[in-house]
């Protein structure tokens, strides 16, 4: 039995006893009310496996009750959640919750009146489409058919489907890759970032598959919905799979493919505990299940890039090569150096203006994102919470973008100065220079706050913030990346490697021949974008890192908590693996609340420790526990351990 609690010392599989009157409905994977004696309370769990009970054994306590008859569970799904909190020192329920939905009664009743399912047939029409869309990445079909592990550079472009709608060419290949697959009787799991990126799979796969053969599986589903769409992969039948993170779990029937898009978005990094990423819980699945696995992709991440190099992953390249036309434009002889669009990218949107629209990508939303003291150049901060100040439009007070108070009266606490500076230019300030700039042409602005999915070939200017970028229906006829150099200044190890992958993606969107202008960039990212070299900018990034010890060159987990505890952790884990290094632990270091400490390991000593991050963790949590006396316990561990964090941030 796996109870399902987030306190650590319980995270391990207990004994119960089949009363008499259950003894036809217990059977693995279902979910059932079980009492702890140490807690005095009944608690959800699950049935992982049943046996005969030894004559000579203690008592034991009995099931309360079976909460639901289906299994849920399946012995695959827990070794696999078994797998991953093992490896990042967390809680296999942890991943469970993820996985497995919470039960809906009503959903669960129609689910179980259904008639029988049959298993989907894919039409000879829809395979031969499938065959023809995969017919010039015979590596791609390869590495499929041997349950290979590839890395995938995606063709930088779009197309324009029969049903009207326009996707990116990685969404039709996957789809095809997912409809083949499903004709010969097994199961595709796609997983993407966001839901912009299933809505592209979604219309590739329009009228290709069975309708009732794909599940879509996102936050944003109602919970109903989401848990008819798990019960619906529990059947044994196979199906093709579009979720985010959480669906590299779905417990489908026979899996085939596994394939993750971009996995160098944010997105797809896990915030919940113990936050094992989508790309590292796909190949663990990979593993278990010997299915493919598949990293689609405009640009490498060095994760990925690592794992090419070993020969864990392969290389899977097109047979034929397709990059954008990029120029780096920067300012000419006589222009300002302060100019914001060089006279060349400038040229360039204008002569793309009369045939169709031009993507120009910002870096924030917004009007005027930063503010500065016009004479000391100081950031404006709130006088009430400290929070950066903004400007919603030109002439507007100023507003703290933290706590939203008005800064009326504002006064420089450097230098006394009550004027203010514009340091930067958002989407809706770029939309207003423009405007200018281009008069009588459409402005579309989108961003968080203006989400835009699609625009059509009529000529206009789309301001972007990086993420954001609608797709046009036969593609830009220009692209200007502005704000490089900026997004190029963020405190980041791998600020570098997200300039890449935002500006790839936006150069993916333009049409066949159309210029790309990155504006105010040199360097080796300007120039592996240029020259669509991204995988061998990821080997520079890891041949870089090497020498300092930097992810993903090393494993880092991140030990927060109060002082004593983190050093206690630290000591317990350098006594217990003595092939740790001098230089592993970073830290600890205090603030007024916590400290925070980084141990960097090799892949080698992984399993050895995040076994003893374990331990550590659980010992902290018996000693808070005998701490309190007379009462329950709260749940309050002192100690919190992430590995496999991606940057080495004190």
């Amino acid at each position: 039995m796996l109870i399902d609690s987030p306190l650590p010392q319980l995270d391990r599989l207990f004994d119960y006893a089949i009363p008499d009157a259950l003894a036809d409905e217990i059977v693995p994977g279902i979910r059932v009310r079980v009492p702890l004696r140490s807690a005095g309370r009944m608690l959800d769990a699950y049935v992982v496996e049943t046996d005969e009970a030894d004559a000579g054994d203690r008592p034991l306590s009995e099931i309360d009750a079976v909460s639901s008859p289906i299994r849920v569970l399946t012995p695959k799904l827990y070794a696999l959640a078994r797998r991953a909190a093992d490896r990042a020192a967390g809680s296999a329920t942890d991943i469970l919750r993820l996985a497995i939905p919470k039960r809906m009664v009503r959903a669960e009743k129609t689910w179980l009146a259904r008639p029988v399912l049959e298993a989907p047939q894919v039409g000879a029409e829809h395979a031969a489409w499938a065959a023809s869309m995969l017919a010039g990445d015979e590596g791609l079909t390869h590495c499929i058919d041997a349950a290979g592990r590839g890395a995938f550079d995606a063709p930088p472009r779009t197309i324009r489907l029969e049903n009207g709608s326009t996707v990116g060419a990685w969404a039709v290949l996957l789809a095809a890759a997912a409809v083949r697959t499903l004709a010969a009787g097994r199961s595709t799991i796609l997983v993407v970032p966001d839901h912009r990126d299933q809505s592209q799979l979604e219309a590739a796969l329009d009228a290709r598959a069975p309708a009732d053969a794909v599940i879509r599986v996102d936050a944003r589903q109602s919970s109903p919905a989401r848990y008819s769409a798990y019960l619906r992969m529990l059947a044994p039948a196979p199906c093709i799979v579009l979720g985010n993170r959480s669906a590299v779990y779905a417990p489908v029937h026979d899996p085939a493919l596994l394939a993750v898009w971009d996995d160098g978005d944010p997105l797809l990094a896990e915030p919940l505990s113990p936050g094992v990423h989508a790309r590292d819980a796909a190949l663990l699945r990979q593993e278990l299940d010997g299915c493919a696995l598949i990293f689609a992709g405009h640009t490498r991440t060095t994760d990925v890039e690592r794992l090419v190099g070993i020969g864990w992953v392969h290389d899977v390249s097109a047979a034929k090569r397709v990059s954008p036309r990029v120029v780096l434009s920067a300012t000419k002889e006589g222009e300002s150096r302060g100019a914001r669009v060089p006279s060349a990218a400038f040229a360039a949107a204008r002569e793309a203006l009369r045939a169709g629209p031009v993507l120009v990508q910002v870096a924030r939303p917004g009007y005027a994102p930063v503010l500065v003291c016009a004479d000391c150049r100081a950031p404006a901060r709130c006088a009430h919470c400290g929070g950066p100040l903004h400007a919603t439009r030109r002439g507007a007070v100023p507003t703290c973008a933290w706590c939203g108070r008005a800064a009326t009266g504002w006064t420089c606490p450097r230098c006394t100065s009550e004027r203010l500076r514009m340091a930067s230019s958002g989407t809706e300030r770029t939309a207003d220079e423009l405007g200018r700039a281009f008069p009588g042409v459409r402005i579309i602005v989108a961003d968080g706050e203006h989400p835009v999915a699609t625009v059509d070939d009529r000529p206009a200017l789309v301001v972007a913030t990086r993420g954001a970028e609608p797709i046009a229906e036969s593609g830009y006829r220009a692209v200007v990346l502005l704000d490089g150099d900026r997004m190029l200044l963020a405190e980041d190890l791998r600020i570098g490697e997200s300039c890449l992958r935002w500006w790839s993606n936006a150069a993916a969107l333009a049409a066949p021949g159309a210029p790309v202008h990155l504006v105010g960039v040199t360097g080796p990212v300007a120039r592996a974008l240029a020259t669509w070299t991204q995988p061998a900018y990821a080997r520079a990034e890891l041949a870089d890192r090497a020498p300092l010890r930097m992810p993903p060159t090393v494993r880092v987990a991140a030990l927060e908590g109060s002082l004593g505890a983190v050093n206690l952790a630290l000591a317990s884990v350098r006594d217990a693996v003595p092939a740790l290094d001098d230089l592993a632990v970073l830290g600890p270091t205090t603030t007024e609340s916590t400290s925070r400490a980084l141990l960097r390991f090799d892949y080698g000593l992984g399993a050895s420790v995040a076994e003893h991050l374990r331990a550590a963790l659980i010992a902290d949590a018996l000693r808070a526990r005998k701490n309190v006396k007379g009462r329950p316990p709260p749940v309050r561990n002192t100690l919190r351990v992430r590995v496999d964090v991606p940057d080495l941030d004190l």
